[in-house]
């Protein structure tokens, strides 16, 4: 594994601010993956990742199912912010496959994989470092990560772990990011349209079923 001392590291990070510890990780490491989702929370990472580090890739995984709001809402925050978005898509028969059997009502995971899992992997496996949006309060298995996490051969990195709805709602404020357009209509967590309804949390994501996350974060 690459950290020596986990409990170390994510001790000297807790006491940081979140600009610091994104800093201190890109001093640290160098090439980091960044993942951005383009959700309901995203613009907060985005937004520090710019400062920190501009033109730094961002990877946005396009499904081919995500709703118009959000693709609309990914090109006004890459105009805004200056962002290096990289585009990964699934095969392309693999994906039309799931399109035809609608794999989505069937075998969600599956569905997942194909257009989610696969297409990260093939970028993955360059990085020693992942990081990403994710906020404990978003489900009660994000509730349980630290802020550096090792995940068989990567290290994943979550600067926001431990923030909370109020201290999102504050730095988008303080400095005039914009909203997801579908947050006003009720959706806080926002995936592919056909998994995503209006909820709270999480709870618009695979409301009929038990599954809570898209097999990219374990």
């Amino acid at each position: 594994m690459y950290l020596v001392n986990k409990e170390k590291i994510n001790k000297s990070l807790s006491a940081k601010i979140v600009d610091a510890r994104v800093a201190q990780v890109f001093n640290s490491f160098g090439d980091v993956l960044v993942t951005s989702s383009f959700g309901t929370t995203s613009a907060v990472l985005l937004h520090i990742v710019s400062r920190v580090r501009p033109n730094c890739p961002i990877y946005f995984i396009d499904t081919g199912y995500h709703f118009k709001e959000t693709i609309r809402y990914k090109k006004r925050l890459s105009r805004l912010l200056g962002l290096n978005v990289v585009d990964l898509r699934p095969d392309p028969a693999d994906h039309s496959m799931t399109d035809k059997n609608q794999l989505w009502s069937q075998d969600p995971d599956q569905c997942c994989h194909i257009n989610k899992v696969e297409p990260l992997s093939r970028v993955k496996e360059k990085y020693k470092v992942w990081m990403s949006g994710l906020i404990g309060f978003q489900n009660r298995n994000r509730s349980d990560l630290e802020i550096v996490d090792e995940e068989a051969d990567i290290i994943k990195f979550h600067p926001l772990i431990d923030w909370n709805t109020s201290l999102v709602e504050e730095y988008m404020e303080s400095h005039s990011l914009p909203q997801h357009p579908l947050k006003d209509k009720g959706y806080h967590s926002i995936g592919c349209t056909h998994c995503t309804v209006a909820g709270a949390g999480r709870n618009g994501r695979w409301s009929d079923s038990g599954k809570t996350e898209c097999g990219l974060h374990k």
